[in-house]
């Protein structure tokens, strides 16, 4: 696990604040019902939890010191395990009119059930992973609210084929994506796998439109991602975009074959 600054600070501020009471680990450990070698894990800035962060902040009368470092080292963590350029991707996606998304490999984050998501981000072994996914579903927000952007979600077949967390949580998954298909805001085809090989198999396109901003982009290939601002670029991805819509199948046909997937399960 790489250094963070906020759980090394965390720790120090224990030791400190350990030491100016007089207590040993041991009788810190007694008193908030824990292992010395858990206070010892805690000071050194190896692990943390929000437990102990709210029992400290008890015992040592702190106000909260403790759980705010707690809640910002998980922060940190949460943004390192994040591919470059997705947060702001994120907070940009809150206010789009309209969502272009091509998922190659898995289903967007925006429709993946809580299941899927913890078997996809639990493979990464992450810090923070319940945090992770806690982030994905308060994402799909966006599809719920009073006035959602229109989404035109493109999948390809190998993607809804791939048994991500074993034929139960597949199964959910297809419902879900079948539910959302008939959402009058969001459209969904399917690339058949008989394409074979086109320009979106690239990576992971996400294209933003608002009513205040131009367009923006995100792509994300091998857990790399780049946001792009620059309006020719963008343009470039728009074109691949209408590049890969014109391999998809119609959307009943693409409905079709969501359930027929879930048949063979």
């Amino acid at each position: 696990m790489n250094a963070n600054r906020a759980r090394m600070f965390f720790g120090s501020e224990l030791r400190r604040m350990r030491e100016a009471s007089g207590l040993t680990g041991k009788e810190l450990a007694d008193a908030l019902g824990c292992t010395p070698q858990w206070i010892s894990t805690m000071e050194s800035g190896r692990k943390i939890s929000e437990q102990s962060a709210l029992d400290l902040d008890t015992y040592f009368t702190t106000g909260g010191h403790f759980h705010r470092l707690w809640k910002l080292a998980i922060d940190i963590e949460l943004q390192a395990a994040l591919p470059p350029g997705f947060p702001e991707y994120a907070d940009h996606e809150k206010r789009a009119r309209t969502v272009r998304a091509y998922c190659p490999l898995i289903i967007s984050g925006l429709f993946q059930t809580e299941r899927y998501a913890e078997t996809v981000i639990s493979a990464i072994d992450t810090y923070g992973t319940q945090d992770l996914i806690a982030k994905r579903m308060s994402r799909q927000a966006l599809l719920s609210q009073e006035d959602p952007p229109r989404v035109w979600l493109t999948l390809e077949e190998t993607a809804l084929r791939r048994k991500v967390g074993g034929k139960e949580v597949m199964h959910e998954q297809l419902d879900a994506l079948l539910k959302a298909s008939e959402q009058p805001t969001v459209m969904l085809n399917i690339v058949p796998e008989r394409v074979g090989y086109h320009a979106g198999l690239e990576g992971l396109l996400m294209i933003l439109g608002f009513k205040d901003q131009a367009d923006i982009a995100y792509t994300e290939s091998s857990g790399e991602g780049m946001l792009i601002r620059d309006p020719s670029k963008v343009k470039e991805k728009l074109v691949r975009w209408d590049l890969v819509r014109g391999h998809a199948l119609p959307i009943e046909e693409s409905r079709a074959m969501l359930r027929s997937l879930q048949e063979d399960l």
